[in-house]
């Protein structure tokens, strides 16, 4: 007996729809409000749906946070390490990087600074925020590889190349009026004076 191909019926496509329209919305309103003000309420009003429908899809903040996190990271994925893993020389290699950070902070700024002001204020937040610092410390990592040092002073290489990637460094020297490439040169020079 041959097996039938599956095809989604008209009403799974209808969920699926539904589905995206509240991940959409809630991403929207997180970037307009953060997390800490968005209220289910105004999901469900953005997206077109009765509350009822959010928590069908949704039943608890978390869930609704990851789904709404997984989508904003597929359509703004952070800068991939393969970019400056060929530079051998430390100084070339943490430029690199950092341009290539800056230029996403740069992009995503009102999602970010959001999502820091509301961490410690939502706890369905805490675990999408630990993943993006997994990832900072892993670039990180990365670049301390390439510097050598002494034990004394890799401890303060690693620090500054830590403190380097936050996404609120770039925040405070863009403030300052900085623009990313003379923040790249300033934090250059920081590890090279180490």
């Amino acid at each position: 007996m041959k097996a039938r191909k599956y095809t989604p019926t008209r009403r799974a496509e209808q969920q699926e729809q539904t589905r995206a329209r509240i991940v959409r919305a809630a991403m929207e309103l997180h970037e307009e409000l953060g997390p800490r003000d968005t209220t289910i309420s105004a999901v469900a009003a953005r997206a077109g749906v009765q509350r009822l429908t959010v928590y069908r899809h949704f039943p608890d903040d978390g869930s609704l946070f990851t789904a709404c996190s997984s989508r904003w990271l597929e359509l703004n994925p952070p800068p991939d390490p393969a970019q400056w893993q060929d530079l051998a020389e430390p100084a070339a290699r943490c430029r690199a990087a950092f341009a290539a950070l800056h230029g996403y902070y740069r992009r995503t700024e009102r999602m970010w600074s959001r999502a820091y002001r509301d961490e410690e204020e939502v706890p369905a937040l805490k675990a999408v925020m630990s993943g993006f610092e997994a990832y900072l410390d892993a670039v990180r990592d990365d670049l301390l590889a390439t510097w050598p040092s002494a034990p004394a002073t890799r401890r303060l290489l690693k620090a500054t190349l830590g403190h380097c990637l936050r996404f609120s460094t770039w925040r405070s020297l863009d403030q300052e009026g900085l623009s990313d490439a003379e923040m790249a040169s300033v934090m250059e020079r920081w590890l090279v004076a180490l």
